[in-house]
């Protein structure tokens, strides 16, 4: 990343189309629209999901744009676990930046448990993960939806300084920051020089953000289309969800000191934080499958062997003809030498848990139903031998790209479960 001047400013808070029906910030654009404004540096903050993070970081690279990787997280008002009362249905927002590769891989896991555990109508972390995965990340108090500028709004200024300080006691000096807006709205404006004031008061550091949801302002009657598909209203609707007013693009640096002038090191401190900002992925083809995980299991390479074995004599009989054993075998070395072990058990899991939970599940299509393993451990239904199908079609030593199991029910009507004949495509 190219040196910043101390004057320039990097927008830290903004939504691409994948802040689905809100955001209307297209990803390659952003990078033509960043360019024109001279900026050289972006962070992307989609609620609730990195889902955009691959192809932004890639669009920004081939723009020679620095890709900051970050997330607005929804904060539950308890714990992540509470649901069904009117506490739980309000929910604070948060911006999370990822200072290094330990802060991606935090706010990966915070992502993922906000969906899998926290999830009430928007995936939501809680003070407990946040504390468990914090390492890495420089934390921005939000929009007037960050339970900073809430309790601020509701004239609880001391609750507001005490929870600012929370904030900098678990995110650390100097990773915490004040975010200040100025959208026009009277409410930012009654709130502004109270953050300010926190800010003199506990030396929590400000930074300038414009909520940025499209690119130029002309864009505010597109992103409101999206939020009547959003909330299934039309345009003509009064009582439409609706933005105040059309500040809410990507600003030029000029507009934003313009804002700011009374604070200009809320404009550097943007700066400052994206040259701190340095992640970096590993997109040359190089595969980085997880590892397989079970309690109770040390020894995955067993494991997998256990449910072959079994299994090939569960499905042919004890002892197996030799004709069996041998393709297994030779499949086995295979699936062993490539470093597909993982993979394997990882799709007999919860194709295991599918079945058990009465969920449809394919019989097995394409390449994949050419393994015997497969066959034996149950992930596919189809037993390959009398049919003469090729395990190498799925796998093999010279096959450079990532096989896969297609088993998806949908494409299937499975009218018997004894021979492949009976299989009927839909």
């Amino acid at each position: 990343m190219s040196e910043q001047k101390n004057d320039a400013f990097i927008h830290l808070h903004v939504h691409s189309v994948y802040s689905l029906l809100d955001g209307a910030c297209r990803i390659s654009e952003m990078m033509e629209r960043l360019k024109e404004l001279g900026q050289t540096a972006v962070a992307l903050t989609d609620h609730g999901n990195l889902y955009a993070a691959i192809s932004f970081y890639q669009a920004a690279k081939k723009a020679g744009i620095h890709p900051i990787i970050g997330c607005e997280v929804y904060v539950a008002s308890r714990t992540r676990f509470d649901r069904g009362t009117a506490l739980d249905r309000k929910r604070y927002h948060l911006v999370l930046l990822c200072e290094n590769q330990t802060g991606y891989q935090n706010l990966v896991k915070l992502v993922s448990k906000a969906c899998l555990e926290g999830f009430y109508q928007k995936p939501r972390v809680d003070w407990e993960l946040l504390s468990q995965y914090h390492e890495g990340l420089i934390c921005l108090s939000a929009c007037l939806a960050g339970e900073i500028p809430r309790l601020l709004s509701a004239g609880r200024y001391d609750e507001a300084k005490a929870t600012a300080l929370r904030y900098q006691a678990l995110f650390g000096a100097g990773n915490f920051f004040l975010e200040l807006q100025d959208h026009g709205l009277p409410e930012e404006r009654q709130n502004l020089p109270q953050l300010i004031r926190i800010s003199r008061e506990t030396g929590i550091p400000l930074a300038a953000t414009n909520d940025a949801h499209y690119l130029r302002k002309k864009d505010a009657q597109m992103q409101q289309v999206l939020l009547c598909i959003q909330t299934g209203k039309t345009i003509h609707d009064p009582n439409r969800m609706e933005f105040a007013n059309d500040e809410f693009y990507l600003k030029s640096t000029a507009e934003m000191q313009a804002l700011f002038a009374s604070v200009p090191e809320a404009i550097t401190n943007t700066s400052q934080i994206a040259a701190r900002c340095h992640v970096a992925f590993q997109l040359d083809g190089t595969l980085h499958l997880p590892k397989f995980r079970m309690d109770g299991v040390e020894d995955c390479q067993n494991l997998f062997l256990q449910l072959c074995r079994s299994g090939l004599r569960q499905r042919y009989g004890n002892p197996p003809p030799q004709e069996a054993v041998a393709r297994m075998k030779k499949e086995i070395a295979v699936i062993q030498e490539m470093g597909y072990v993982d993979y394997f058990l990882i799709v007999w899991d919860y194709i295991t848990y599918a079945r058990k939970q009465g969920i449809p599940v394919g019989p097995g299509r394409g390449s994949g139903a050419g393994s015997i393993c497969a066959y034996c451990m149950g992930i596919t239904q189809i037993d390959p031998l009398p049919y003469h199908l090729l395990f190498e079609r799925f796998l093999n030593p010279e096959r450079g790209s990532m096989p896969d199991f297609d088993i998806g029910a949908r494409r299937f009507l499975l009218k018997r479960q004894d021979t492949f004949s009976e299989y009927i495509a839909v």
